[in-house]
């Protein structure tokens, strides 16, 4: 089964319990639109390499097109697809004025200048200006991008259409109209969600345990912000490996060590421990803030967290997701947890249309509130239909799209 089959699983179910119309269902099952590139792209030796792109617009019943851009290897239209259908159910889910959307490029940038990654960027943004816009279709930083490239696009963008549109992309540098809070921001929401998560299970932020998988931007910011809220860090993985200390783990120190080492891995007072022996651990709170696929049916029987709050997308698969169901684990869905990120680039979007841009404080402030106001919503459903939070995340989502679509006249 494809990832984006997978992604189905939950959909439906939601669909079963709200006993959505049959139109509207086939509707949300579909991408609206799919576009694939080739970019031919001057290497430094003089040669032309031709990448393969993608673009997706799954859904813009709600508004534009939403949603990152990533370069990796291993990128295909099937995990686009995927990812695109997240973003639509995650903006439906915060309540923002989007549809989903996601893109990216076959590409490994180790392997490539910065002249050469900024070639095929432009490169990316002339094949594909047709369909994007900020009134269409708004670009963000995804793996391996970051506001660096996103400037690149914007300028691409704005020398296509002849003026200045800031709008055009989320996560911008500050200088080109990006929001203060940005950076912060997944991460924010991931420790909202999980702060609100304990609240449920009547456990105290303060000295509660976690472990973090993945110590990348969203990562890094929800140990930061997690050890804040009074958390005891026990374990953290990168790529590279993992370490844990049963008397915490600093995440401020830990990345002045990544810094400087480039991984989290013999990091001063910790001891190595492998990826089978992180999920089994005894905590209050698991943070996977990876890759998708991470906790599957031959780690899920192991786990003995009261809370897993999904800082990655799609980081547990559906078979382990009736593990934990069975093992009442509370599954704070990706599509409600990690959605900060695109809460406070729908608000550099605003600031960008309006030229007017808020202080640190105001981002951060109408982003807690409206996460918090998500999870509220998502938790009642999830009580009044006697499932998962995963699948009423979904029948959230659901109940928004579907009215829109109704008084679109679309079913």
């Amino acid at each position: 089964m494809g990832i984006f089959e997978q992604s189905q699983i939950p959909l439906n179910a939601a669909i079963k319990a709200m006993k959505l119309d049959d139109g509207a269902a086939a509707i949300i099952a579909k991408p609206e639109k799919t576009t694939e590139v080739n970019i031919p792209v001057r290497m430094d030796n003089g040669k032309t390499k031709v990448f393969t792109g993608y673009r997706c617009q799954h859904s813009t019943v709600m508004g534009p097109a939403k949603g990152g851009v990533r370069y990796h290897q291993n990128v295909s239209m099937d995990e686009v697809k995927t990812l695109a259908f997240w973003m639509t159910c995650k903006c439906a889910v915060a309540g923002l004025p989007y549809g989903g959307g996601k893109g990216g490029i076959i590409v490994d940038v180790r392997e490539l200048s910065d002249g050469e990654l900024e070639r095929l960027t432009r490169g990316y943004i002339d094949k594909i200006a047709n369909v994007i816009g900020e009134k269409k279709d708004i670009p963000a930083p995804d793996m391996n991008t970051n506001a660096k490239v996103m400037g690149w696009m914007m300028d691409e963008y704005s020398k296509i259409t002849g003026q200045f549109e800031p709008g055009f992309v989320t996560g911008k540098d500050i200088s080109l109209g990006g929001s203060l809070g940005r950076a912060a921001a997944t991460g924010r929401g991931v420790v909202t969600a999980a702060l609100e998560a304990l609240k449920v299970k009547k456990i105290k932020a303060k000295g509660a345990t976690c472990i973090v998988q993945g110590f990348g931007n969203v990562g890094s910011w929800t140990a930061k912000l997690a050890h804040d809220a009074g958390f005891k860090i026990l374990a953290v993985t990168d790529v590279y490996g993992g370490i844990r200390s049963d008397d915490g783990i600093d995440p401020y120190k830990l990345e002045e060590h990544v810094k400087k080492k480039g991984s989290v891995v013999k990091f001063k007072g910790t001891k190595e421990i492998k990826n089978d022996e992180f999920f089994a651990m005894d905590v209050d709170v698991i943070f996977p803030c990876a890759l998708e696929g991470q906790i599957t049916k031959d780690n899920a029987g192991e786990i003995k967290a009261k809370i897993i709050c999904e800082g990655a997308n799609g980081p547990t698969t559906p078979d382990a997701d009736v593990i934990l169901d069975k093992k009442k684990i509370m599954v704070v869905p990706d599509i409600l947890a990690n959605g900060g990120g695109v809460t406070v680039s729908y608000f550099e979007w605003v600031q960008n249309l309006y030229r007017y841009f808020w202080t640190e404080e105001e981002v951060i402030d109408r982003q807690v509130k409206l996460m918090v106001k998500a999870f509220a919503e998502v938790h009642a459903i999830s009580q009044e239909f006697k499932v998962s939070l995963r699948v009423a995340a979904y029948i959230a989502a659901l109940r928004r799209i579907s009215v829109a679509m109704r008084f679109r006249g679309m079913y």
